[in-house]
């Protein structure tokens, strides 16, 4: 376990500085990780047309969290566009939360919102608070994310 998470630290460790990652919807984006009660981890804006849920995917176990997105531009069939917030490739966040979440719109940027995540500390084994703010124009699909 030692060696496991000395690993992941050394992973880890250059990421805060870096771009979080917005990808496509894949296997992560399964039902069954939203994390329970729905009603307190998922939140809907614009309508409707925007829905923000944190995801909880177990492994790896220190980075597991991440924040699913489903919002306009509309496919041909209706769908909403479906993608991922993560901290890197491959690693979410040590904790995520909607709760005392901020929203704002500006017209100029679009939707704006401030989501609650701790990051993983190799150090302590602990989770460190950071905000992570997202910027969302419904007209491009364009979702931008960084940890602050």
């Amino acid at each position: 376990m030692k060696r496991a998470l000395a690993i992941l630290a050394l992973v880890l460790a250059p990421l805060a500085a870096r771009a979080q990652v917005v990808a496509e919807c894949d296997d992560r984006a399964l039902a069954g990780n939203i994390v329970e009660p729905w009603e307190e981890n998922s939140r809907s804006f614009a309508n409707g047309d925007v829905r923000l849920a944190v995801l909880d995917t177990i492994e790896p176990g220190a980075a597991a969290f991440n924040i699913l997105v489903l919002s306009p531009p509309f496919g041909m069939m209706g769908e909403r566009q479906c993608r991922i917030v993560s901290l890197e490739n491959g690693f979410g966040f040590f904790a995520a939360t909607l709760n005392g979440m901020r929203a704002a719109y500006d017209p100029s940027r679009g939707l704006a919102f401030a989501i609650d995540v701790e990051l993983f500390t190799p150090q302590t084994g602990l989770g460190t608070p950071a905000v992570l703010r997202l910027t969302l124009n419904q007209a491009t699909g364009e979702i931008g994310a960084v940890v602050e």
